[in-house]
């Protein structure tokens, strides 16, 4: 393997900051992470002591040399490695086990040019923006950025809707009456404004498709499920992909075009919607859960990716633990009209 040419590797941190670094196949993670003066949590540099024992949540390495103390087999088994040790074979996401402070880092700060402000329904604005340094700008396919809203002193977070190799990024946004980024996006928002954000942040990614995978949004909780469409048009999944997506209102239905698309070009991708007014149009009333029993979840086979209202979340949770199922992995974001932002998951 040549040694000339490197590979991507995701630094996700506890604070759920992420930053990115190049790393050569002939050099551990570890000295490429010195190398960007990002200070991951390291000792003896030498696989005898575990202190920067990591999870690898995708790719293929070299674990390299090291002592059962520092890392157990059934750890390394389970996807731990030890990035003073391991070298890259692929692009890899790892989990590191300190803050971004502490590692001697922090978000990254990027500028844009708003380029598109889409109206799809009174509740739902879409906004696309021209990054300054888009060669820069690095994420994985679900994570959100902290936008600044013009003209104000706040800053409110939101998923990328946009894949991680589109040139233009785009952002799926519920509005609320007095928001300050719903009143920015309706009332004062024109192309060729000047936008700043931080980011990427939030474990709420996509993994490795190793599985069946059942991705299940709920309103704008589609936005970094589109993203992970899109990423999976450029690495086809080696599993099957559902989808389910549930609004309130026929109006709050956007990109079923979008979804029909990605269902013609990805292996295996299917999805289906529902809507909870009972006067919809809709072939399927009522709300996700309604739509999945045991099959859906492949009796537990399965990688569950849920964005949503906190009401939904709860919903979907308390109804996949009554049809007694366990997914092998479950990983959850809330989507909720304050800056707040919860994310988290479960293997």
């Amino acid at each position: 393997m040549s040694t000339s040419m490197s590979f991507q590797v995701a630094l996700n941190f506890e604070d759920g900051i992420t930053r990115f670094i190049d790393c050569r196949p002939d050099e551990t993670v570890a000295e490429a992470s010195y190398k960007a003066r990002i200070n991951i949590p390291l000792d003896c540099r030498d696989g005898a002591c575990g202190t920067c024992k990591s999870l690898c949540e995708s790719g293929r390495y070299d674990g390299g040399d090291y002592i059962d103390e520092a890392l157990s087999d059934d750890e390394a088994a389970a996807g731990y490695c030890l990035p003073c040790q391991m070298t890259p074979h692929s692009d890899l996401v790892l989990r590191i086990p300190s803050s971004s402070a502490a590692a001697k880092t922090g978000a990254a700060a990027h500028t844009a040019t708003v380029t598109d402000i889409r109206r799809h329904s009174a509740g739902t604005v879409e906004f696309a923006l021209e990054v300054d340094d888009r060669d820069a700008l690095d994420f994985l396919p679900g994570q959100y950025v902290n936008v600044a809203v013009p003209g104000t002193d706040q800053a409110r977070s939101y998923s990328f809707s946009s894949g991680p190799d589109q040139r233009q990024i785009s952002f799926l946004v519920r509005t609320v009456p007095g928001g300050a980024m719903s009143e920015y996006l309706g009332e004062r928002a024109r192309p060729g404004d000047r936008v700043e954000f931080t980011g990427p942040m939030g474990s709420f990614y996509l993994r490795e498709i190793t599985r069946p995978a059942l991705l299940l949004a709920g309103g704008t909780g589609l936005a970094p499920l589109l993203s992970m469409l899109e990423g999976l048009t450029r690495k086809p999944p080696a599993h099957p992909v559902h989808l389910l997506y549930g609004v309130t209102t026929d109006q709050d239905l956007v990109h079923l075009d979008t979804l029909e698309d990605y269902a013609e070009v990805i292996p295996g991708f299917t999805f289906d919607h529902c809507v909870a007014d009972a006067a919809s149009t809709a072939r399927n009333k009522g709300f996700v859960t309604g739509l999945m029993d045991a099959s859906t979840l492949h009796d537990g086979d399965v990688d569950v990716y849920l964005c949503g209202p906190p009401a939904m979340v709860e919903a979907v949770r308390g109804h996949i633990a009554a049809l007694g199922v366990t997914p092998a992995s479950f990983h959850y974001e809330k989507f909720t009209p304050a800056p707040a932002r919860e994310t988290a998951e479960a293997a």
